[in-house]
């Protein structure tokens, strides 16, 4: 199959006009202009725009599914909902519940991951249970625990070392090994965390590489105490996820965001069971949400999770001021290189996975492939 006359988002992210040959699922061509033959598969793509499959690495839910319902049919109907929005790859992500039921989890989206229809698991993210009570946002207080790589690897070595990313606050870590031995297996995120800028520079120096949600659930930045947030702005290694749903964070901080480290945003849905369906009431781990107006709230008011997704965010990326070419690389090329896939998903380059988004000039979605 050949796509020609598209423009394209190449692996620079640099728009350009291209032709694409795909076979056996990967691309094989691109260039300027491709030679082919009558026999070819050839899709005339003039006025369109192709960018590589989005990549979603906190998604909980969608389409009335939960990645901590544990069931596999309905990871299937998230998988296939995801992909109307673009999504070719994502993490199913746990929650703050019972080790039993995290357990259930896995074992569900290991066998959800030879899947070949809707959006591709490609691994899982933990956001729970080894976060502070502090900052517990729609967690389940009851189950939080201090983090213990003993209980992390025998969730690893279980679910057969599926799991991308783990989650952190790391001054509730006692024994002070977590991060650097959890470190050697996954990408360790600080997340739903109290601490201060010295304890997430700490944290980042022993080898967590990531901050959940920025901005979100964690200390923030003034000119006196630049908290978590100051310490991911200083430190050039790490990667911040933003839910770019004009809820979560204002447009403007958005802006200042993608100002201030280049590269290093990664755009996120943190979606619930929710999304993609009428507003209503819905169970995010052991709490009810309550959806109104596109907010997700617990009874007390807490932001819940989302209801957006990757799609709908690069729409609202884009009228708010932020370049396409870094909006798209902030929801494909960085959470691939996240979950260290870069080599196989997230830029469009030969020898990589055919994930292609095909959008319009008004940005919405005319085809996805996978």
């Amino acid at each position: 199959m050949i796509f020609t006359n598209a423009n394209i988002l190449d692996a620079d992210f640099r728009l350009r006009k291209a032709d694409i040959e795909i076979e056996d699922g990967k691309i094989v061509r691109l260039a300027d202009k491709l030679s082919y033959e009558e026999r070819d598969l050839v899709i005339d793509c003039t006025g369109y725009t192709i960018v590589p499959g989005f990549i979603d690495i906190h998604v909980h839910g969608g389409a009335g599914a939960d990645t901590c319902d544990a069931d596999e049919q309905g990871l299937r109907e998230m998988a296939k909902f995801l992909l109307t929005k673009g999504v070719t790859s994502f993490c199913p992500t746990t929650m703050t519940v019972s080790n039993e039921e995290i357990s259930r989890s896995l074992a569900a989206v290991r066998a959800c991951m030879a899947d070949t229809e809707g959006a591709r698991i490609v691994g899982v993210n933990m956001e729970g249970p080894f976060i502070s009570h502090a900052k517990k946002g729609a967690q389940g207080d009851e189950f939080i625990q201090a983090p213990d790589f003993d209980v992390f690897k025998s969730f690893y070595d279980e679910c057969g070392g599926i799991i991308k990313l783990v989650d952190i606050a790391p001054e509730c870590d006692v024994r002070g090994d977590f991060i650097e031995k959890a470190s050697k297996l996954c990408t360790v995120s600080v997340a739903h965390t109290a601490t201060d800028y010295d304890g997430a520079k700490a944290a980042f120096e022993k080898g967590a590489t990531h901050a959940t949600h920025l901005y979100n659930a964690m200390s923030g930045l003034t000119h006196r105490a630049p908290g978590v947030v100051g310490a991911v702005f200083d430190t050039e290694n790490v990667c911040g996820e933003l839910i770019c749903d004009g809820i979560h964070i204002h447009p403007a901080v958005v802006r200042t965001t993608f100002k201030q480290m280049p590269g290093r945003v990664c755009v996120i849905s943190d979606a619930m069971r929710l999304s993609g369906m009428e507003e209503g009431e819905g169970m995010l781990g052991v709490n009810l949400v309550t959806v109104k107006d596109g907010k997700a709230t617990l009874p007390d008011g807490t932001i819940a999770g989302s209801v957006t997704n990757l799609h709908d965010e690069l729409k609202n990326l884009v009228s708010w001021g932020i370049p396409f070419e870094d909006a798209v690389r902030a929801m494909t090329l960085t959470p691939a290189k996240e979950i260290d896939m870069e080599d196989e998903i997230g830029s469009l380059a030969v020898g990589k996975r055919a994930d292609l988004v095909v959008l319009d000039e008004n940005l919405e979605i005319v085809a996805v492939y996978h």
